[in-house]
């Protein structure tokens, strides 16, 4: 992948597999995604197909059931998915980045062996239950807790905005929990929760403004009792941990991102080389001409962005201040093509019907969700010794 940055091309493998995934989305996901946006319901049957090509395994090795490929690989996939449907890129970020993430990064054998290949197959999904009522950008604020008694953790509190959380496939969320105080601060640690575990309950699914078709609930945890040896990672290490997935996970949103200005881009430029107006086409006016032209700009200048982050971060290099960038960028891209978009169309492009109001609506959380836009400039501003 590295080399792209010096060639600008990116090598066979990768063009091949977002090739593979943009036909996927343009045959499979874009028929459906009206409907699912209206009817407000899960896309069973895409997500089946996305674990039918692998897509949920991508950057996990063979030996746990995944396709052998890297975290670039996940961000094409994602990049791809976004141009037509952001509910089902991120139902794969999210299974990916989020739920399998962690208990490759920081899961013992066991743990590994016992969740990896169903969650890599896709035929379950996982979530993370990190966000609280009152713990959002301040996750360091959290309250659920987890004590030890009798070889047990037993565990209560609420998270809320939780993704992939109640399908009928989610089988795991982890869980950040306050296991004690250390140093006069609270210990957070994370710990796995099986979803038929009694005293847990995906609540209700939120009313959206985006996302639809995409699972997100609040969830409850009372006296939730899971045996000690789910805790994963170190004891107390569980907010540090998860820090690194967030830095991870916001190259992949930025992939969305990415791929959804460039579907906004892609829709104006079909829509504008049909639709007359004053006796033309009207791409020919020049107000509309330089608008989509400003909207390639933003998608193309994003996409870089996260091509390279995504390279410090498979050269082991660090990527933090890299990340937040691209996330900022890209997510900032997304909002203001999808805006651009939408007056482009004029009418139409306020009918949920048309994929620009979908991106108009879905875009918005991509300034807010794995890190704010404010939370963004924050960490830039840190990496810079401000």
């Amino acid at each position: 992948m590295t080399d792209f940055l010096s060639t600008g091309a990116l090598p066979q493998e990768y063009r091949d597999l977002a090739m593979t995934v943009r036909d996927f989305a343009r045959t499979v996901v874009a028929p459906v995604a009206a409907e699912h946006d209206a009817k407000h319901t899960f896309p069973y049957e895409v997500v089946a197909g996305m674990a039918d090509m692998g897509l949920f395994g991508l950057p996990f090795p063979e030996e746990y059931g995944g396709m052998g490929g890297d975290y670039f690989a996940l961000c094409l996939a994602l990049e791809e998915l976004g141009k037509i449907d952001q509910s089902v890129a991120i139902t794969l970020e999210a299974g990916v980045s989020l739920g399998a993430m962690p208990i490759y990064r920081y899961g013992n054998d066991k743990q590994k062996q016992e969740w990896l290949p169903q969650l890599t197959s896709g035929r379950s999904l996982a979530a993370f239950g990190l966000t609280e009522p009152g713990a959002g950008s301040d996750a360091g604020g959290t309250k659920t807790t987890a004590i030890a008694d009798s070889g047990d953790w037993v565990i209560n509190g609420s998270k809320q905005f939780i993704t992939n959380s109640g399908t009928d496939i989610t089988t795991l969320v982890t869980v950040t929990a306050v296991t004690g105080q250390a140093g006069g601060k609270k210990e957070i640690s994370t710990i796995l929760v099986p979803t038929d575990t009694p005293g847990f309950v995906a609540e209700p699914a939120y009313n959206k403004v985006g996302w639809n078709a995409s699972d997100t609930h609040p969830l409850s945890f009372t006296d939730v009792r899971v045996p000690e040896e789910n805790l994963l990672g170190e004891r107390g290490r569980g907010y540090a941990n998860f820090l690194r997935i967030l830095d991870e996970g916001r190259i992949a949103i930025a992939a969305l991102a990415v791929g959804a200005a460039q579907g906004c881009v892609d829709e104006s430029v079909r829509y504008a080389k049909e639709r007359e107006a004053f006796g033309q086409v009207i791409g020919r006016n020049q107000a509309i001409a330089f608008k989509i032209g400003r909207m390639e700009a933003r998608a193309h200048t994003a996409r870089t962005a996260y091509y390279d982050a995504a390279a410090l971060m498979l050269a082991g290099k660090p990527f933090k201040k890299q990340a937040s960038i691209a996330k900022l960028v890209a997510s900032e891209a997304a909002m203001d093509n999808s805006r651009d978009a939408t007056q482009i169309f004029g009418g139409y492009g306020f009918m949920n019907e048309y994929p620009v109001a979908r991106h108009y609506r879905d875009s918005k959380i991509l300034e807010i969700g794995e890190g704010t836009t404010e939370v963004q400039l924050m960490l830039i501003g840190r990496e810079l010794g401000l």
